[in-house]
């Protein structure tokens, strides 16, 4: 069953689409992410399930009730921001008990239910510090207690570590991962981190220019992206102007590059639109790559650059038919010289076609 059901959404401003007719359904106790780059219509999404943006056109469905006239306060919706928003004359208790006053709850419940919560985010023995004496870890964490101590129907959250340095948040991704799984709540993530998306999320909404482009398990979005935009903004991906030659057996392309003339194969599902004889784009992802290999995908090449990043060495390339291209490889293996010719090397279930014309 759906928790929240989002049912062709529009969102004009002046004149401009901010949102084009988006649907999105998110199930009990799923975490999805929206990605996708500045100004593509994720945050507006989000404030329209919060209820402080009113939609041009469609509903908010949550649990089965149309709330997409109703005030945001009237909706039991837990929100965490960039920004933390903490109270800083209060202590950490009573930062995270203000939602269950506001609500009424009762003394002893809400002592409990704060305590309970401090201890699942691991802030129990912080409960009377104030903001000013928090990391910038611990006042995300206290957000994120705050917001879910109301038991709200939905979890939201607004770019939450993006002012956090690189291992900070590496760390609070597995901790907010965890708490959202011991809670069991349902949880809509904003994030233009495609590896943020990629690690925390049961599934991924793709979206540019005010649509979902794709929505998928991160692996299906990784592996399998459905055009061109999705394969150069979800990690890392050469893509070769090709044709596809011929058909060869059931799922197996034969395919040939603009540049070279080289034949290569593609095994697996490809886009309907990558026939024989169309024009297509060959899409491999750099960290298939393997250098001074052979097998049945094989480019001669020579080095252009390396770029040494501690796990991954980045090989920068060009074919024969001056293609310019990358290999990603484990930072302990040799690295070639640059100048040198030599072989790059790749299984064909390891790429996928997509069509040349779709963006």
């Amino acid at each position: 069953m759906a928790d929240v059901v989002i049912q062709h959404i529009s969102k004009d401003y002046s004149g401009t689409t901010v949102l084009d007719d988006v649907s999105l359904e998110i199930r009990s106790g799923e975490f999805i992410t929206l990605l996708g780059p500045s100004g593509c219509g994720k945050t507006t999404c989000l404030r329209i399930i919060a209820g402080f943006v009113e939609p041009t056109a469609g509903k908010v469905m949550m649990r089965g009730r149309d709330l997409t006239s109703l005030p945001a306060h009237k909706r039991n919706i837990g929100i965490v921001f960039q920004s933390y928003a903490l109270f800083p004359s209060h202590t950490v208790y009573e930062n995270v008990a203000f939602g269950l006053r506001v609500r009424k709850v009762p003394r002893k419940e809400i002592d409990e239910r704060v305590r309970k919560m401090l201890e699942t985010v691991r802030l129990e023995a912080f409960a009377d510090r104030y903001p000013s004496q928090l990391s910038g870890g611990q006042k995300q964490r206290v957000a994120l207690a705050r917001a879910v101590v109301i038991k709200p129907d939905v979890l939201l959250l607004d770019e939450p570590l993006a002012a956090l340095d690189l291992k900070l948040r590496e760390d609070l991704q597995i901790e907010i991962r965890r708490i959202q799984k011991v809670l069991n709540i349902t949880a809509l993530f904003v994030t233009h981190d495609q590896g943020e998306a990629l690690r925390m999320s049961d599934r991924v909404a793709v979206m540019r220019a005010g649509r979902i482009i794709q929505i998928d398990t991160p692996a299906r979005v990784y592996s399998r992206p459905v055009n061109r935009f999705v394969a150069r903004f979800v990690g890392s991906t050469n893509l070769f102007d090709a044709c596809v030659i011929a058909r060869e057996g059931e799922g197996r392309y034969r395919v040939r590059l603009d540049k070279g003339g080289i034949e290569l194969l593609v095994d697996g599902p490809q886009s309907r639109h990558c026939g024989e004889g169309n024009p297509c784009t060959l899409a491999v992802r750099p960290e298939e790559m393997k250098i001074g290999g052979d097998g049945a995908n094989v480019l001669r090449a020579r080095v252009v650059n390396i770029q040494y990043s501690g796990p991954h060495t980045r090989i920068d390339l060009a074919t024969e038919g001056g293609e310019p291209f990358f290999a990603l490889l484990p930072g302990n293996v040799p690295r070639p010289v640059v100048g040198n010719a030599l072989s790059v090397a790749w299984n064909p279930a390891s790429n996928f076609l997509l069509s040349a014309s779709d963006e």
